[in-house]
Formats: structure tokens, sequence, C-alpha cells
């Protein structure tokens, strides 16, 4: 990496009026980002961007009360609530109430790929509709006084990948950041990331570009800004079951050296913590969700396989605990 690209990134990225001391950022994602997992990753990557999980604006128009979802720590900076809609007026509602829940960006979810979400209009749905999407950004952007932002992907699929005309209007609309995953819809997550369509967005546009898709490791995030020139990563799957991905790689940019990687026994430490909090946070609920998270977490060491079957079933925290600290006393 050249000096001058290294001391890019060693800048703060700018979004707008916001100024962000990492160059790396935890993606918004469905069911994991709730305001636990928020805390595990921040814990290594405290400058880095956090994101809620997508927020339907329908949950939020009119409503009395936000959805739990919804909730960010008052000390949790930089936070960023994303939301999700076809309709301008309802996003912009959403948006309000979004920056007086303490939101330091409001980002706009056009790039899901589930169906029940393409169905209803949101997500990348929006791809094919270019002229809500631009609405929706004026709308949004005209009723807070905080950044607004989009998440999005290059393309319906092969057929139809419109997203340099497509970013550039986000752009006019008055977004001030743009977040592309290098795949389709069609795509969802399979096949590779075509990063060489986010070098083509960066080369259009003056806002910034943060490049996303198949960022696993420090060296992926390495070659992706390289090849791509963008201002920054999102980190996504990558941090499911391993909070610490995203202040790896902020540590990477800012130093130039690589930590050392968390043992079997700190990754089941971190486990165990996550099964507590959670459990504090959402009771049975939180129980239920843990399990997904902990079957992320069993993976690279003796009898991985085994303690994940077993975690999936839990349906205490105790039984949890226990299972997690018989497997410390293995590693």
């Amino acid at each position: 990496m050249s000096p001058k690209w290294q001391q890019k990134l060693t800048t703060p990225l700018k979004i707008g009026s916001l100024e962000v001391n990492s160059r790396v950022l935890q993606s918004p994602l469905s069911g994991v980002t709730d305001l636990v997992f928020r805390r595990l990753v921040r814990r290594y990557a405290p400058e880095s961007m956090m994101y809620t999980e997508m927020v339907h604006a329908s949950q939020v128009y009119h409503a009395r009360e936000l959805p739990k979802i919804m909730e960010v720590d008052p000390n949790e900076k930089p936070i960023s609530i994303q939301l999700f809609d076809c309709r301008p007026n309802f996003l912009a509602e959403a948006a309000q109430k979004a920056v007086e829940e303490g939101a330091d960006t409001v980002d706009i979810n056009m790039g899901c790929p589930v169906n029940k979400i393409t169905k209803k209009g949101g997500g990348s749905s929006l791809l094919r509709q270019p002229e809500v999407a631009e609405a929706i950004v004026r709308n949004v952007v005209e009723a807070v006084s905080v950044p607004v932002t989009v998440k999005t992907r290059i393309g319906w699929d092969d057929h139809e990948i419109n997203i340099l005309e497509f970013a550039q209007r986000l752009e006019a609309a008055g977004a001030q950041m743009l977040t592309l995953h290098g795949r389709t819809r069609a795509q969802g997550y399979n096949g590779a990331a075509r990063w060489e369509w986010i070098k083509r967005v960066k080369e259009v546009l003056s806002i910034p570009v943060i490049a996303n898709g198949d960022i696993f490791s420090v060296e992926a995030a390495l070659k992706c800004l390289e090849e791509t020139g963008a201002d920054g990563v999102m980190c996504s799957r990558g941090t499911l079951g391993y909070p610490f991905l995203v202040g790896e790689i902020d540590h990477f940019l800012k130093t130039g050296q690589k930590l050392k990687p968390p043992t079997p026994v700190d990754k089941l430490l971190c486990a165990r913590e996550h099964l507590q909090a959670l459990w504090e946070y959402k009771g049975d609920r939180g129980i239920r969700q843990a399990r997904k998270h902990l079957a992320w977490y069993c993976k690279g060491f003796p009898g991985a396989v085994e303690l994940r079957n077993q975690l999936t079933q839990v349906k205490t925290v105790e039984q949890g605990v226990e299972l997690i600290n018989q497997a410390i006393g293995r590693n």
C-alpha cells in the first residue's frame, strides 16, 4: 500500500458534517446488530460507526413508542439508525424520530434482497425505482439535520446493473455517503462480490463510497481497498461469531500492525458474555436469539461441532453458561 493511500486511511472519514475516526464500519444486520452485539464490536473498535438492525418506517410512523430495535445507548457514538420503506413521507418522519433517539446519521436500506422486503417495494427493489429512491433521499434530507446515507447493491440482476446512474441520482438528491455491496439482488450472498463495480462507482461520485461484500479478514479488507479505491470498508457476515473483526481491520489501517488473533478461550468467553447479555436485555427471547450467535462462535477449536449442536438447543442461560464453561476448561 502506498504511503499516500495509507495516509488517507488514517484520516477521519467525513460524512457530510460528521467526522468518524475510523474507516471500518459494522454493517446493519437484521436479527444481529442489536445493542448487545454492537457493544461487543465496539469494545474492539471504539471509534467505528455502528448500525442498528433495519427498521421498517411503518413501525415508527405515528408510533407512540419506538420499536426496541431502534434503541441506542446514549454513550454509543457514532451510531446510525437504518430505515427501510418505499414511501418518502413515512421515511422522513421515521428519520426525524431516529435523530431524536440519538442517530448520528440516518441510513436508508436500498439493498436488502429478501423477498418479504422487496415485495413491499423496499430494499433492493428500489434499484428498479430510481425516481422513488431519489424522492426518498430528498425527503429524508429535508427532514433531518444529520447526514443521510444509503446502502445498496450493484443492480437487480446481471441484466439490470444500473448502479452508476442510480448512485449519481442518490448523490444529486443529497445522500452524503454510499455503501455498496458488490453483488446484485439476484446473487443474494452467493458468488464473489464484484468489487470492480465499487471502483467504478467511486470514480463517478464525490461523496464517500464504502465497500461491502466478502470482507472476512484484514487481508481481504486491504485487497478490497486497493482494488476499489473506496473510502472505507463495511464488515457484515465476517463478524458473525467474531465481533473482533472490525477492530482488527481498524487497528491495522491505523498502525500497520496486525493484532494477535483471539484464542479459542477468548472466543468462548465472548460467547458466554454475549449469551448472558442477551438474557439480561431480552429475557427468554434473548435465549432463543442467542442460539444462532452461539453456533457462529463454535468453530476452529477441538469439540466445536459437538458444542455447537448442544448450544443450539439451550433453553436457559444457566445451561448455556455451563456448556461454555466446560468447553473453556477443555481448551
